[in-house]
Protein backbone atom coordinates (compact mmCIF):
# COMPACT_ATOMS: atom_id res chain seq x y z
CA UNK A 1 0.00 0.00 0.00
CA UNK A 2 1.29 3.46 -0.90
CA UNK A 3 1.33 5.85 2.03
CA UNK A 4 -0.59 9.11 1.43
CA UNK A 5 1.49 12.28 1.16
CA UNK A 6 2.22 13.86 4.54
CA UNK A 7 1.40 17.36 3.33
CA UNK A 8 -0.96 18.63 0.66
CA UNK A 9 -0.41 21.69 -1.58
CA UNK A 10 -3.07 21.41 -4.31
CA UNK A 11 -2.19 24.64 -6.10
CA UNK A 12 1.52 23.82 -6.21
CA UNK A 13 0.71 20.32 -7.45
CA UNK A 14 -1.37 21.73 -10.31
CA UNK A 15 1.43 24.11 -11.27
CA UNK A 16 4.02 21.34 -11.31
CA UNK A 17 1.73 19.10 -13.36
CA UNK A 18 1.37 21.86 -15.97
CA UNK A 19 5.12 22.47 -16.14
CA UNK A 20 5.89 18.75 -16.47
CA UNK A 21 3.26 18.34 -19.20
CA UNK A 22 4.59 21.27 -21.24
CA UNK A 23 8.16 20.04 -20.78
CA UNK A 24 7.30 16.75 -22.47
CA UNK A 25 5.29 18.30 -25.31
CA UNK A 26 6.98 19.06 -28.63
CA UNK A 27 4.32 21.63 -29.55
CA UNK A 28 2.28 24.34 -27.87
CA UNK A 29 -0.80 23.19 -25.94
CA UNK A 30 -4.08 25.03 -25.62
CA UNK A 31 -5.90 25.38 -22.32
CA UNK A 32 -8.26 22.63 -23.43
CA UNK A 33 -5.32 20.37 -24.32
CA UNK A 34 -3.82 20.87 -20.87
CA UNK A 35 -7.17 20.39 -19.16
CA UNK A 36 -7.79 17.10 -20.98
CA UNK A 37 -4.25 15.74 -20.49
CA UNK A 38 -4.30 16.42 -16.74
CA UNK A 39 -7.89 15.38 -16.16
CA UNK A 40 -8.71 18.76 -14.61
CA UNK A 41 -11.35 21.32 -15.51
CA UNK A 42 -10.47 24.50 -17.36
CA UNK A 43 -11.56 26.42 -14.29
CA UNK A 44 -9.01 24.53 -12.15
CA UNK A 45 -6.04 25.39 -14.33
CA UNK A 46 -7.00 28.85 -15.62
CA UNK A 47 -5.57 30.85 -12.72
CA UNK A 48 -2.49 28.65 -12.51
CA UNK A 49 -1.73 29.29 -16.19
CA UNK A 50 -2.07 33.03 -15.59
CA UNK A 51 0.36 32.93 -12.64
CA UNK A 52 2.91 30.77 -14.46
CA UNK A 53 2.76 33.11 -17.45
CA UNK A 54 3.11 36.18 -15.23
CA UNK A 55 6.26 34.70 -13.68
CA UNK A 56 7.58 33.79 -17.16
CA UNK A 57 7.71 30.02 -16.63
CA UNK A 58 5.38 29.61 -19.61
CA UNK A 59 4.55 31.78 -22.62
CA UNK A 60 1.44 31.96 -24.78
CA UNK A 61 1.19 32.48 -28.54
CA UNK A 62 -1.46 31.82 -31.17
CA UNK A 63 -0.92 28.06 -30.91
CA UNK A 64 -1.16 27.82 -27.13
CA UNK A 65 1.17 27.62 -24.15
CA UNK A 66 4.84 26.69 -24.26
CA UNK A 67 7.47 26.21 -21.58
CA UNK A 68 10.03 29.04 -21.52
CA UNK A 69 13.71 28.54 -20.64
CA UNK A 70 13.27 30.15 -17.21
CA UNK A 71 13.52 26.84 -15.32
CA UNK A 72 16.56 25.92 -17.39
CA UNK A 73 18.16 29.29 -16.59
CA UNK A 74 17.51 28.80 -12.88
CA UNK A 75 19.14 25.38 -13.02
CA UNK A 76 22.10 26.79 -14.90
CA UNK A 77 22.56 29.35 -12.11
CA UNK A 78 23.34 26.67 -9.55
CA UNK A 79 27.03 26.88 -8.53
CA UNK A 80 28.06 23.35 -9.69
CA UNK A 81 26.62 23.88 -13.18
CA UNK A 82 27.93 27.42 -13.42
CA UNK A 83 31.38 26.22 -12.38
CA UNK A 84 31.30 23.56 -15.10
CA UNK A 85 30.24 25.92 -17.88
CA UNK A 86 32.60 28.72 -16.82
CA UNK A 87 35.48 26.23 -16.82
CA UNK A 88 34.51 24.53 -20.08
CA UNK A 89 33.64 27.46 -22.34
CA UNK A 90 37.17 28.86 -22.89
CA UNK A 91 38.41 25.35 -23.69
CA UNK A 92 35.46 24.78 -26.04
CA UNK A 93 36.17 28.07 -27.83
CA UNK A 94 39.77 26.98 -28.37
CA UNK A 95 38.60 23.61 -29.66
CA UNK A 96 36.22 25.26 -32.14
CA UNK A 97 38.98 27.57 -33.43
CA UNK A 98 41.48 24.76 -33.81
CA UNK A 99 39.11 22.39 -35.62
CA UNK A 100 36.77 24.74 -37.50
CA UNK A 101 33.89 22.77 -35.96
CA UNK A 102 31.17 23.56 -33.44
CA UNK A 103 31.02 21.76 -30.11
CA UNK A 104 28.55 21.39 -27.26
CA UNK A 105 28.54 20.26 -23.64
CA UNK A 106 25.81 17.99 -22.27
CA UNK A 107 24.92 16.64 -18.83
CA UNK A 108 22.47 14.00 -17.65
CA UNK A 109 19.01 15.17 -16.64
CA UNK A 110 16.91 12.24 -15.53
CA UNK A 111 16.66 9.80 -18.42
CA UNK A 112 17.85 12.40 -20.93
CA UNK A 113 20.92 14.34 -21.83
CA UNK A 114 20.56 18.11 -22.05
CA UNK A 115 22.92 20.54 -23.78
CA UNK A 116 24.04 23.25 -21.32
CA UNK A 117 26.63 25.10 -23.42
CA UNK A 118 27.67 25.38 -27.04
CA UNK A 119 30.18 27.10 -29.28
CA UNK A 120 29.45 27.56 -32.98
CA UNK A 121 31.94 26.83 -35.74
CA UNK A 122 34.10 29.90 -36.49
CA UNK A 123 33.59 29.77 -40.27
CA UNK A 124 30.58 30.41 -42.46
CA UNK A 125 29.41 26.80 -42.36
CA UNK A 126 28.98 24.18 -39.70
CA UNK A 127 26.39 22.38 -37.63
CA UNK A 128 25.51 23.50 -34.11
CA UNK A 129 23.18 22.03 -31.47
CA UNK A 130 21.15 24.56 -29.51
CA UNK A 131 21.45 24.97 -25.75
CA UNK A 132 18.55 23.21 -24.04
CA UNK A 133 18.33 20.43 -26.65
CA UNK A 134 17.31 17.12 -25.06
CA UNK A 135 17.46 13.53 -26.19
CA UNK A 136 17.14 10.16 -24.38
CA UNK A 137 20.49 9.11 -22.91
CA UNK A 138 20.66 5.84 -24.83
CA UNK A 139 19.82 7.47 -28.18
CA UNK A 140 22.65 9.99 -28.47
CA UNK A 141 26.42 9.89 -28.53
CA UNK A 142 26.64 12.33 -25.63
CA UNK A 143 24.11 10.35 -23.62
CA UNK A 144 25.86 7.03 -24.14
CA UNK A 145 29.12 8.59 -22.98
CA UNK A 146 27.34 9.88 -19.88
CA UNK A 147 26.00 6.39 -19.23
CA UNK A 148 29.23 4.57 -19.98
CA UNK A 149 31.64 6.46 -17.78
CA UNK A 150 29.89 5.84 -14.46
CA UNK A 151 30.38 3.44 -11.56
CA UNK A 152 28.40 0.24 -12.12
CA UNK A 153 25.73 1.10 -9.53
CA UNK A 154 25.15 4.58 -10.96
CA UNK A 155 24.97 3.28 -14.53
CA UNK A 156 22.44 0.63 -13.46
CA UNK A 157 20.29 3.28 -11.74
CA UNK A 158 20.41 5.52 -14.81
CA UNK A 159 19.44 2.60 -17.07
CA UNK A 160 16.51 1.81 -14.77
CA UNK A 161 15.31 5.40 -15.07
CA UNK A 162 15.52 5.18 -18.86
CA UNK A 163 13.42 1.99 -18.83
CA UNK A 164 10.84 3.56 -16.50
CA UNK A 165 10.29 6.38 -18.99
CA UNK A 166 9.46 3.86 -21.69
CA UNK A 167 12.87 3.74 -23.31
CA UNK A 168 13.38 0.74 -25.59
CA UNK A 169 16.91 -0.38 -24.67
CA UNK A 170 18.98 -2.61 -26.95
CA UNK A 171 20.06 -5.73 -24.99
CA UNK A 172 23.59 -5.16 -26.33
CA UNK A 173 23.78 -1.61 -24.91
CA UNK A 174 25.78 -2.57 -21.81
CA UNK A 175 28.44 -4.25 -23.93
CA UNK A 176 28.49 -1.22 -26.22
CA UNK A 177 28.98 1.09 -23.22
CA UNK A 178 31.83 -1.07 -21.93
CA UNK A 179 33.47 -0.79 -25.36
CA UNK A 180 33.22 3.01 -25.15
CA UNK A 181 35.01 2.97 -21.82
CA UNK A 182 37.77 0.79 -23.26
CA UNK A 183 38.11 3.14 -26.26
CA UNK A 184 37.98 6.31 -24.16
CA UNK A 185 35.45 8.12 -26.35
CA UNK A 186 32.66 7.58 -28.89
CA UNK A 187 32.67 8.07 -32.66
CA UNK A 188 29.32 7.54 -34.41
CA UNK A 189 27.66 8.72 -37.63
CA UNK A 190 24.96 11.20 -36.69
CA UNK A 191 21.50 9.58 -36.51
CA UNK A 192 19.93 12.93 -37.43
CA UNK A 193 21.88 14.18 -40.47
CA UNK A 194 23.96 12.54 -43.18
CA UNK A 195 27.58 13.63 -43.55
CA UNK A 196 28.08 14.39 -39.85
CA UNK A 197 30.10 12.25 -37.46
CA UNK A 198 29.52 12.77 -33.75
CA UNK A 199 32.70 12.69 -31.66
CA UNK A 200 32.03 12.59 -27.90
CA UNK A 201 34.33 12.31 -24.90
CA UNK A 202 33.69 12.44 -21.13
CA UNK A 203 34.57 15.27 -18.79
CA UNK A 204 35.58 13.19 -15.79
CA UNK A 205 35.39 14.16 -12.16
CA UNK A 206 36.51 11.62 -9.57
CA UNK A 207 36.41 8.89 -12.21
CA UNK A 208 32.84 9.50 -13.40
CA UNK A 209 31.44 11.48 -16.32
CA UNK A 210 30.15 14.81 -15.10
CA UNK A 211 29.52 15.93 -18.67
CA UNK A 212 30.10 14.92 -22.29
CA UNK A 213 31.78 17.20 -24.82
CA UNK A 214 30.72 16.54 -28.40
CA UNK A 215 31.93 17.74 -31.81
CA UNK A 216 29.46 17.16 -34.68
CA UNK A 217 32.24 16.81 -37.27
CA UNK A 218 31.39 18.10 -40.75
CA UNK A 219 33.89 17.09 -43.43
CA UNK A 220 34.72 19.63 -46.10
CA UNK A 221 36.63 22.82 -46.75
CA UNK A 222 35.56 24.42 -43.47
CA UNK A 223 37.26 21.63 -41.50
CA UNK A 224 40.67 22.90 -40.41
CA UNK A 225 41.93 19.46 -39.40
CA UNK A 226 40.99 15.85 -40.14
CA UNK A 227 38.50 13.79 -38.17
CA UNK A 228 41.31 11.89 -36.43
CA UNK A 229 43.07 15.12 -35.49
CA UNK A 230 39.77 16.54 -34.22
CA UNK A 231 39.33 13.45 -32.08
CA UNK A 232 42.78 13.99 -30.55
CA UNK A 233 42.02 17.66 -29.88
CA UNK A 234 38.68 16.70 -28.31
CA UNK A 235 40.42 14.30 -25.94
CA UNK A 236 42.90 17.02 -25.02
CA UNK A 237 40.01 19.40 -24.36
CA UNK A 238 38.14 17.12 -21.96
CA UNK A 239 41.37 16.36 -20.11
CA UNK A 240 41.95 20.10 -19.72
CA UNK A 241 38.43 20.71 -18.39
CA UNK A 242 38.64 17.72 -16.05
CA UNK A 243 41.97 18.87 -14.66
CA UNK A 244 40.57 22.32 -13.91
CA UNK A 245 37.55 20.83 -12.15
CA UNK A 246 39.84 18.68 -10.03
CA UNK A 247 42.91 20.84 -9.29
CA UNK A 248 45.82 19.06 -7.71
CA UNK A 249 47.41 20.38 -4.52
CA UNK A 250 51.19 20.32 -4.49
Amino acid sequence: MTNPPRYQAPALKKGLEILELLATSEQALTMSDISGALGRSVGEIFRMLQVLEEHRYIARDDDGYRLTNRLFALGMGRPPVRDLTVTALPVMQGLARATGQSCHLAVASGAEMVVIAGVEAPGLSGFAVRVGYRRPLHRSNSGRVLLAFQPASIRAAMMTEVRETGGDIDPALDARLDALVAEGDAVTPSPMLEGITDLSAPVLEHGAARAALTVPFVAGRAARVSLDETRTLLRDAVRSISAQLQPTID
